[in-house]
């Protein structure tokens, strides 16, 4: 299966085939995360983690239900999710006296009890985080892992003593996902939303866009500066040096954790499946034994070896000694796996004391003393995670494209690029941009200034932002 030819059959294919994900749960939106695909997530999110900790973030876990009149205190909070909300209304047989929903993210579950917690300003800064599965009813099309009902993410929340603190914050998250994300070898634009797009309640919103192979973008991770909004709705006040008391100023992220694995697959797989930053590979080597008549048990004897110098070096190794397929046929399903380095051990290898590494990133292939073999597979390890870092990066480059009329772009959302536009900041341009190319304005540039060199695409007056524009998921 082609990737580039037919995206959403071959994105399918590896998700079921690589033991990701078994979309047949009998509820739409739902899905199954295999054994692979949990063991990948868990890496994902143990790389999260340790950076978010590593910052003065502390792990917590709130209840998964939110009372309907804590839910509906922030006015605009609820406008922005209010379609999307999972309802809990009997017990049994029983209407419940109070209604409940299931978190489609979790402001309202826990601002109502930083308002016990924070008390002075010693309490501040406040920053937590959760890993947890939130649920929003999708009234689009679901896609398993890029638009699902229920999908695994990572919160943290933070309360501050003023404007400029919170603003210091914002730069830490965006700091913190951009580690994350460069290790995992992805590429994707840094927007500021445009007011219309924001967070509900937030004051500004950026977001990471991960390019993807049909053309669209995939929002991995979200920043939001929620100055006082959420502390006025919430009470959640502070008293300050002087003895006054002042509301907090807050902050929220939110990492798309089923997403960024979408974007890993989508971003550096191949036709041949999955191909996984070592980091994150449930088996980082796979040692395949080739025995020949005459050599079978010295063949396996010393891949044995090889086996357990790598294992003792601390790399996830595997042997795969089965019978149930020829040795070509395992190295067909290693590739789907995404494993990023083979080993091969054959008579010649045994021989010659050496063994053969095969890169699964672009199915290179050298021979090297067993003796380099842990050495050798470690620089491996560093080869591939820039390779596949700078691959990324290449592609996106290739996709954007500076477009100064809606003829250009609706040919540019055709082609499965991503456009770079002036804008004049009218909503109505908006959405003329919208209708007229099937895109939409994603944002401008957060970590860099791109000044306008034209009028607006859409009404030709003076242009303020350069944006970008894209079918998104």
């Amino acid at each position: 299966m082609k990737k580039f030819d037919n995206y959403s059959e071959w994105f399918d294919d590896v998700l079921f085939n690589a033991d990701i994900l078994d979309y047949r749960y009998p509820v739409k939106g739902f899905a199954v995360y295999k054994s692979w695909g949990w063991r990948i997530i868990k890496r994902i999110i143990d790389m999260l983690e340790r950076e978010l900790e590593s910052t003065g973030h502390e792990p917590m876990l709130f209840p998964v239900v939110i009372p309907e009149d804590t839910f509906a205190k922030e006015a605009e909070h609820i406008r922005g999710f209010h379609m999307e909300v999972f309802w809990i209304t009997r017990a049994g047989d029983r209407e419940l006296p109070r209604k409940m929903l299931l978190r489609p993210t979790s402001e309202t579950a826990m601002y109502p009890l930083f308002a016990y917690w924070i008390r002075s300003h010693a309490d501040l800064p406040l920053k937590i985080f959760q890993s947890v599965p939130v649920y929003r009813y999708e009234t689009k099309a679901t896609r398993p892992l890029l638009r699902m009902r229920e999908f695994l993410w990572n919160e943290a929340h933070t309360a501050h003593k003023d404007w400029d603190d919170a603003e210091k914050q914002v730069k830490e998250a965006v700091e913190i996902y951009n580690r994350v994300f460069k290790k995992l070898g992805l590429s994707y634009l840094t927007l500021k939303r445009p007011d219309f797009d924001k967070f509900a309640g937030a004051v500004y919103s950026l977001a990471f866009d991960a390019w993807n192979p049909d053309g669209r973008v995939n929002q991995i991770g979200t920043v939001h500066n929620l100055g006082e909004n959420f502390a006025r709705a919430f009470e959640i006040t502070y008293e300050d040096l002087d003895g006054s008391h002042k509301y907090v100023f807050q902050t929220c992220y939110g990492f798309g954790v089923s997403r960024t694995l979408a974007a890993v697959i989508s971003q550096h797989g191949d036709d041949h499946g999955l191909v996984l930053p070592p980091d994150i590979a449930p088996i980082q080597v796979i040692v395949i034994p080739i025995p020949y008549k005459g050599y079978d048990e010295a063949v396996r004897e010393y891949s044995r070896d090889v086996y357990r110098r790598i294992k003792d070096a601390g790399i996830r190794v595997k042997i795969d000694e089965s019978e149930k397929m020829q040795p070509g046929e395992k190295f067909y399903y290693w590739e789907m796996f995404g494993v990023p380095v083979r080993v091969e051990v054959g008579p010649q290898d045994l021989k010659e004391r050496k063994v053969t590494l095969s890169e699964r990133v672009n199915l290179r292939r050298t021979k090297v003393n067993v003796d380099n073999v842990v050495e050798a597979i470690k620089d491996l390890f560093v080869k591939i995670d820039k390779e596949l870092a700078e691959r990324s990066e290449a592609k996106l480059n290739e996709m954007i494209i500076d477009v100064e009329d809606l003829a250009s772009l609706r040919d540019a959302i055709r082609n499965r690029k991503i456009a770079r536009v002036n804008w004049c900041e009218n909503i109505e341009c908006a959405e003329t941009i919208r209708e007229e190319s099937g895109g939409e304005i994603r944002g401008y540039r957060f970590d860099l200034e791109e000044k306008p060199r034209g009028p607006c695409i859409a009404c030709g007056s003076e242009a303020k932002r350069v944006v970008y524009v894209a079918r998104a998921y």
